[in-house]
């Protein structure tokens, strides 16, 4: 059985909205290896529908010359939380239905590594809501946001362990995270 990493681009203030706010910052060649250390583990990509067609016509069409996480995100199966999607268009998806706990815990015991999570913010309250966040790598930018769309939902109350942290020039730190284990 694998486990479900997820990946946020964070602010401060917990907005994890599409975050074209990051390009202010530049991204850190160590930025890439802490994400490359989370994905070279993953044999599968679980995604919620709107990130999914968000990286549709930005990942697929990219290739390792583009960007080293290409191969990733183009040859890893991507498995799409959706109750209105019914078609994958982009290769090696495969569309598995609206979000059921008991279906994401199968799909987590039937792979055979990591379901890498990035983005997909109302999947992601859902997993950390039903216990199935086993990391969380935040990278927390130095700006506040005021609104949009925060990592954890207001009634969600949890106890981490920091797993990793590690700070880059650009101001950005790296945070990972495990859920405490009593």
């Amino acid at each position: 059985m694998g486990s479900i990493p997820v990946h946020e681009f964070m602010s401060l203030d917990g907005v994890i909205d599409t975050p074209t706010w990051t390009f202010d910052y530049g991204f850190d060649p160590r930025m890439g290896e802490a994400i490359a250390a989370v994905t070279r583990r993953s044999r599968g990509i679980l995604l919620g529908r709107t990130t999914y067609e968000m990286f549709e016509p930005s990942w697929s069409t990219r290739t390792v010359d583009d960007d080293p996480g290409a191969p990733f995100f183009n040859d890893t199966t991507k498995y799409v939380v959706s109750g209105s999607l019914t078609t994958a268009t982009w290769r090696n998806s495969e569309i598995i239905g609206p979000y059921d706990p008991d279906g994401i815990r199968a799909l987590k015991d039937r792979i055979d590594g990591d379901l890498y999570v990035s983005g997909s913010a109302t999947l992601v309250r859902a997993l950390l809501a039903d216990g199935l966040v086993d990391e969380l790598h935040l990278f927390l930018y130095p700006l506040t946001r005021g609104s949009g769309p925060r990592l954890f939902p207001d009634a969600l109350t949890s106890t981490l362990t920091l797993a990793a942290s590690e700070s880059y020039d650009n101001g950005v730190v790296y945070l990972a995270y495990r859920p405490q284990t009593n």
